[in-house]
């Protein structure tokens, strides 16, 4: 933990000692006392510097852990999260907004290939079941840490994609790159937990709970040109609406 963090406890409150310790500690994330990627002493040195039990130390732990404040990384330790991404639900792509906010965007794509679409995609794309649609799955991070996992469907011949323009640029820059004019897309949010496949590529917990996102995007002309299933990491992900009265 960093030298000018101070912890003060009051051993004759009411108030338990272990909510007090994960109080103050998230109040100096909040002053930025300690800044996102700063690593707190292990527990067995902050149960010694605080005169304190180290259950107590680890429930103060696990409290700011399942706030999304702090992070545990094997053979690193725990450290403060980096800042949680807010998105505007607006007809952007996650690489262009976290672009935006300076939060470093990086992907690796984990497949690219023409499949065939079952019942539902080939609905949503207008096609016949079986018919072969581009099928692109990608791991995005941000500021170094995973992020979400997005699976995306496409019309075949839409856009001339390749693995190395998808790890360096938005899926809709390159669509629109490519001509492509999408003008309005159907959204539905939603939330659940993370399996363990999912929870190993998002350096979770299995269980943990993710945002999900389904979009189906459509071009001027009417046409289906994408559709999208996605999932976030709750803990680094919200996304913010406006709402207007009508």
């Amino acid at each position: 933990m960093t030298a000018n963090l101070a912890i003060d406890l009051d051993r004759s409150s009411p108030v338990p000692l272990y909510f007090q310790v994960a109080e103050q500690i998230a109040e100096a994330i909040r002053r930025g006392d300690l800044a996102p990627g700063s690593r707190l002493d292990n527990e067995i040195l902050l149960a010694d510097k605080l005169g304190l039990s180290r259950p107590t130390i680890r429930q103060a732990i696990q409290y700011l852990v399942d706030k999304g404040l702090l992070v545990r990384k094997r053979g690193v330790g725990t450290q403060v999260v980096h800042g949680q991404v807010k998105r505007s639900v607006e007809l952007t792509s996650l690489y262009d907004d976290l672009r935006r906010a300076g939060q470093e965007p990086a992907t690796h794509v984990l497949a690219l290939e023409p499949r065939p679409v079952d019942e539902e995609i080939a609905k949503i794309l207008a096609v016949e079941p079986g018919t072969q649609a581009l099928y692109v799955e990608r791991l995005r991070f941000a500021s170094g840490e995973p992020l979400a996992v997005l699976h995306n469907w496409l019309p075949v011949g839409l856009a001339p994609l390749t693995s190395e323009g998808l790890e360096a640029r938005g899926l809709y820059e390159l669509l629109r790159s490519a001509g492509v004019r999408m003008r309005v897309a159907n959204q539905r949010i939603g939330a659940r937990a993370a399996s363990a496949a999912e929870a190993k590529l998002l350096d979770e917990r299995r269980g943990a709970p993710l945002l999900t996102m389904v979009r189906t995007t459509y071009d001027d002309q009417g046409r289906a040109v994408e559709h999208g299933s996605h999932i976030y990491r709750a803990s680094l992900y919200s996304l913010e609406v406006t709402l207007i009265e009508r």
